[in-house]
C-alpha cells in the first residue's frame, strides 16, 4: 500500500510508503489520503497527526510525472486529479487537530504542498525543499501558493516559484518555511500531546481566522475565550499549576 495510517496512543501517523518512486504522489494516493484524513477527523482519540515517509529518505518527490504525462490528454483524469489535490490540501490545512510534517529528505512540488498544509514542519539537516512546476511549464495551485506566501512572504514565495530552486533545511528555516531543524520529531510531538487538546484545537481555528483576514474578536471568539474557564482542561491546568505538577488532560475517548 503506497499510503497508510497508523495509530500510537493519541498520535496518528500518515505514512507515505512508495519508496521505489521516492513517494511520488499518484491520483490513487491523493484519493486515499482524503479518506484517511476523514478517518483521523472522526477519531476522537487523535490529538496530533504526523505526516512522514514510511522508509525515511525522501518525504515526497511531488507529482507522479510518468502518470501525469500518460494522462495529459485525458480531461477526465486531469479534472479528477486536480479535484483530489485541492480537496486534500484544503482539508489537511483545516483538520481540527494539530498536524506536523517530518521531512527527512527531498520535499518537492506536491510533496512540499503537503508540508505547507501542516501546522508545523520539522526537517532533518538532510531535507531539501523545492516547488518546481516552472521547470515543467505547469502552475502551482492557488491554495498552495497562499499557504506558501503565508509562511515565507511574497518575495521568498516568488523566488521559489519562479526558479524551482531547492533549499536546504537551514535556508528553509531561515525564511520561515520550516519551524524546527532536528534529527527527530518526538520532542515537539510530546510537547503538543502534553498540552491541552482544547487549547490547541481552538488556537488552530483562531490562526485560520487570522490567515483568512480576521483581525478583531467577534461574538464567537469572545465566547470561546469565556467558555474555556468552565471546561475540564482549565480546571486540570489551573489545579496542576497550583500543585506544581504537570497537568494530565483528559482525552477524547477516555
Amino acid at each position: 500500500m503506497s499510503i497508510r495510517l497508523e495509530f500510537s496512543g493519541d498520535m496518528a501517523e500518515l505514512l507515505l510508503d512508495r519508496a521505489e518512486k521516492r513517494n511520488a504522489l499518484s491520483l490513487e494516493m491523493w484519493q486515499r489520503m482524503l479518506a484517511l484524513l476523514r478517518e483521523v477527523e472522526t477519531n476522537e482519540r487523535v490529538q496530533l497527526l504526523v505526516l512522514r515517509s514510511a522508509a525515511g529518505g525522501a518525504f515526497s518527490a511531488g507529482a507522479d510525472i510518468s502518470e501525469m504525462v500518460a494522462n495529459k490528454d485525458d480531461e477526465r483524469w486531469r479534472s479528477a486529479n486536480q479535484a483530489a489535490i485541492n480537496t486534500v490540501q484544503s482539508e489537511l490545512a483545516r483538520l481540527p487537530v494539530p498536524t506536523l510534517a517530518f521531512v527527512e529528505g527531498d520535499c518537492i512540488g506536491g510533496g512540499c504542498g503537503l508540508a505547507l498544509a501542516c501546522d508545523i514542519r520539522v526537517a532533518t539537516p538532510a531535507a531539501r525543499f523545492g516547488i518546481t512546476p516552472a521547470k515543467l511549464g505547469l502552475v502551482y495551485p492557488l491554495h498552495d501558493v497562499k499557504l506558501l506566501v503565508d509562511l515565507v512572504g511574497p518575495g521568498q514565495a516568488k523566488r521559489m516559484l519562479f526558479t524551482g530552486a531547492l533549499l536546504d533545511a537551514e535556508e528553509a528555516a531561515r525564511i520561515g518555511l520550516v519551524e524546527v531543524v532536528a534529527d527527530e520529531f518526538a520532542d515537539i510531538a510530546d510537547m503538543v500531546l502534553a498540552a491541552s487538546p482544547h487549547s490547541a484545537r481552538e488556537a488552530k481555528k483562531f490562526v485560520r481566522r487570522v490567515l483568512e483576514g480576521q483581525s478583531e474578536d467577534d461574538e464567537d471568539t469572545l465566547q470561546v475565550f469565556a467558555d474555556a474557564f468552565d471546561l475540564p482542561d482549565f480546571r486540570e491546568g489551573s489545579q496542576a499549576f497550583m500543585e506544581r505538577r504537570k497537568p494530565v488532560f483528559r482525552r477524547g475517548s477516555d
